[in-house]
């Protein structure tokens, strides 16, 4: 009986389960469990393990820059000017359910990409689907995607997701092209209530700049800004220099595949 039963828990893909079965027959004080425990803790373990399963579909789905990034990790350095009870206020993704935005400031290498990937995971955990793109090569690609078809596609990509994630947002200015898909991917989400998680070097009274169209810019701001929570990131960059990077016996290595190693 018990090899069948083992036998048909993997024919029905239930792998989990025959472990969690397999391991309570092995104990002896098993046996002293009642039955409705026994099969409590069988039960358990196979949804355990489906919840990991998603989660894990969901990470690498929303492809993060930082996809161990962890709020769990976040560093409260005083010079960061970031409370703890801010983060940890934002933790159960309510924010998201209620299709609010995040956006997340501060100078280049002061962690913006790491706190943006880490809400991004915790989002996932949380059972939320996610889609992370740098926004310059996003636009980028929506505008070849207007030559070669592939543009309402992709459009259609981007409001799917609970959370999309824009990162490194003002790089550059936008040309009137890349403006007015970037007016179409936030008036889209915003329609359907959907969250953007942004970060930006700029501060945000400096993001019309941004924009080659005022008017523009004053909508997608308006649909941005207003129902969005803020940090502000402070301190020094916690980038790597040069002095702490490691050091390679092949000194003629290019610059590309010293950043890589």
């Amino acid at each position: 009986m018990n090899y069948q039963t083992v036998e048909q828990l993997t024919e029905m893909k239930l792998h989990a389960m025959k472990l969690e079965y397999a391991r309570q027959e092995e104990l002896p004080a098993s046996s002293e469990l009642s039955f409705d425990d026994r099969l409590a803790m069988i039960v358990t373990a196979q949804y355990d393990a489906r919840v990991r399963a998603k989660t894990n579909r969901l990470i690498k789905k929303a492809e993060l820059r930082e996809p161990t990034a962890s709020l769990s990790d976040i560093d409260y350095d005083s010079a960061r000017k970031l409370k703890k009870t801010d983060v940890v206020r934002l933790a159960d993704c309510q924010w998201i359910k209620s299709g609010n935005n995040l956006i997340i400031t501060g100078a280049t290498g002061v962690g913006k990409t790491y706190l943006l990937s880490a809400y991004g995971r915790q989002a996932c955990m949380q059972g939320y689907s996610v889609k992370c793109y740098r926004t310059t090569r996003l636009l980028t690609n929506l505008t070849i995607g207007k030559g070669d078809g592939s543009y309402n596609k992709l459009m259609k990509d981007l409001v799917r997701p609970d959370l999309l994630i824009l990162d490194d947002f003002g790089m550059k200015q936008l040309d009137l092209g890349m403006t007015q898909d970037f007016l179409e991917i936030i008036e889209e989400r915003y329609h359907h209530q959907r969250s953007v998680a942004i970060s930006a070097q700029l501060p945000v009274k400096d993001w019309p700049s941004v924009f080659k169209d005022p008017t523009i810019a004053d909508a997608v701001l308006d649909r941005i800004v207003r129902n969005a929570y803020r940090f502000n990131l402070k301190g020094p960059s916690r980038r790597p220099t040069v002095e702490h990077m490691p050091a390679y016996a092949d000194d003629s290595a290019s610059e590309k595949e010293y950043i890589e190693q």
